[in-house]
């Protein structure tokens, strides 16, 4: 009895530890340094082959190359940034309606049989009879209804870094950003695949293009922590079945 508080004490202080960073103050950011986008900036991949420095024309005013003026800047090689552009409106509408009903009737007897019927009615109670035995009577009917109605609606725009290049060319980005507002830190995390061709001139990729995205929009902070049930009132709400 005793191990079970003092299990039960140490995953209540294991709970709240996340919540001590804020107590009485602003939520911290999540530190930039050791991240996974640093590493992949400051950890670039070497190219398979060298790409041989070509000469500038000596009668052109441009250089060649991505950082000439007419050069292609799209983000392309690992720790690129571009930005990622999520403008979700969606609307959902679902009406269900089911409606069922059965019945059923049946009777037996037994007027007739060889006298037997008349010999029984001697012997039963007054008003009972074997020509009217067995009757049963049966019905049944149900009937639902269900109704689903969500709309969604997301503006957002956040810088993304490559964070690796596959060998099919395709490109794995990932990208996060914190805004905090007083007492409560909004964070945005947006990962996924995309291809290069679908990155616009711009430099930028809209979010239907990512395939496998993962787009996260929450908070934390005072007011998250006040939306949000118990621990306790949570572990009640997944084993009480009532």
């Amino acid at each position: 009895m005793h191990r079970s508080l003092r299990y039960l004490c140490l995953v209540a202080l294991a709970s709240a530890c996340g919540k001590m960073d804020h107590l009485g103050k602003a939520p911290s950011f999540t530190p930039v340094s050791d991240g996974p986008e640093q590493a992949a900036m400051f950890g670039s991949d070497l190219p398979a082959t060298l790409e041989p420095h070509r000469a500038t024309d000596r009668a052109s005013l441009w250089a060649s190359g991505r950082q000439s003026l007419l050069g292609d800047r799209r983000a392309m090689q690992r720790g690129d940034i571009l930005t990622v552009v999520i403008e979700i409106d969606d609307e959902a509408e679902i009406s269900n309606s089911t409606s069922r009903s059965r019945s059923s009737s049946e009777s037996m007897g037994v007027p007739q049989l060889f006298g037997i019927p008349q010999r029984l009615d001697e012997k039963l109670p007054e008003g009972a009879s074997m020509a009217d035995a067995v009757s049963i009577n049966a019905a049944g009917r149900s009937g639902g209804d269900g109704s689903v109605k969500r709309r969604e609606e997301l503006t957002l725009r956040v810088a993304a870094t490559i964070m690796q290049v596959l060998p099919n060319g395709v490109l794995s980005i990932q990208g996060s950003q914190e805004v905090r507002v007083n007492f409560e830190m909004r964070e945005l995390l947006v990962s996924g695949y995309v291809r290069p061709a679908d990155i616009s001139r711009q430099n930028e990729i809209t979010y239907d293009k990512i395939a496998s995205a993962r787009i996260s929009y929450g908070g934390r902070g005072q007011i998250t922590d006040v939306q949000q049930p118990r621990i306790g009132q949570q572990v009640l709400d997944a084993v009480l079945p009532f």
